[in-house]
């Protein structure tokens, strides 16, 4: 899956439950909220006053990393 800041929160967690723990690392420590999981990264951030290129790179990160250990 490729993740971009238009990709719903909810597709996210769906695809790879870990990419909670990176974007409440991020400071987004709303992932659990019913609201969250329909808004895009780029929504999320926003509300929450983060920069969206940082947390997609955290996210393509992590998942990059994953991927190369499985």
């Amino acid at each position: 899956m490729e993740i971009t800041k238009e990709t719903r929160i909810g597709d996210m967690l769906r695809y790879d439950m870990g990419l909670a723990a990176v974007l409440m690392q991020c400071g987004m420590h709303c992932v659990g909220c019913p609201a969250s999981v329909g808004e895009s990264l780029e929504e999320a951030c926003m509300v929450h006053g983060m920069d969206a290129d940082k947390v997609l790179e955290a996210v393509q990160q992590y998942l990059k990393e994953y991927h190369q250990e499985a």
